[in-house]
């Protein structure tokens, strides 16, 4: 069975991505900063009838990081990496004027130094996978100059910037930077909430994005959940 490694995956997409993964018979490690609510999502994911390895802890721990690299050598290697976690920085989100600097720099180490991190941990076992690949969560707030979110958009575009240029590093690998368009999650009602989320697509829409990069393997590149799923 091919292996994946989620992180952010006690709740919102990083949950149900590997749900979704389970469901086409993925082994999987999971990662969070809280067991509780991580061991939930492990046991709802091993009743689709997956290994799972839950490991709870801090993606900015090297300590952590080689854990989780080491659990998917247990399970048998490492397919697939999904960067999931991450922070905004502050919450509810302020303008670049008032943004706490310490919260800049928190947000850019689990979003930015983090991702690159656990990738130099797992990159010799993906070099050595039959069809390796990366996946790293992106935003449109990496493109567009939405107001409040200056600081997390930022972060969001380093990581877009690392991934381009870990995928011409790293020709034999998959490297997808996914903006998976806004989400009804906890997130998003931190970031802004007085925001009405009826409307808004549950992270289960948009996990066929995801599935569909792994059934197609298109190249390289920054993909956009909606646009992505209206070209056949």
């Amino acid at each position: 069975m091919p292996v994946a490694i989620v992180t952010g995956a006690s709740r919102g997409l990083g949950r149900a991505l590997a749900a979704g993964l389970a469901a086409r018979g993925w082994d999987l490690v999971l990662d969070a900063r809280g067991a509780a609510a991580l061991e939930e999502s492990a046991e709802a994911v091993r009743a689709l009838g997956a290994r799972v390895l839950a490991v709870p802890g801090d993606v900015t721990d090297p300590g952590h990081r080689a854990e989780l690299v080491a659990a998917a050598r247990q399970l048998g290697g490492l397919d697939l990496l999904v960067n999931n976690a991450a922070v905004l920085g502050a919450a509810p989100l302020v303008p670049l004027g008032s943004h706490s600097l310490d919260g800049f720099r928190a947000a850019l180490e689990v979003n930015v130094v983090a991702p690159l991190g656990l990738l130099q941990e797992a990159l010799l076992s993906l070099r050595e996978a039959p069809a390796g690949a990366v996946v790293n969560l992106s935003s449109d707030a990496a493109a567009e100059p939405y107001r409040t979110w200056g600081a997390y958009g930022a972060t969001k575009a380093a990581l877009d910037q690392l991934s381009a240029v870990l995928a011409v590093e790293e020709p034999g690998l998959r490297v997808w930077w996914v903006d998976p368009g806004s989400m009804r999650t906890d997130m998003l009602a931190a970031a802004e909430p007085d925001e009405d989320l009826s409307g808004t697509p549950t992270p289960d829409e948009v996990v066929p994005v995801f599935l569909r990069l792994l059934d197609e393997r298109p190249a390289s590149g920054r993909y956009a959940a909606p646009a992505f799923l209206e070209v056949r």
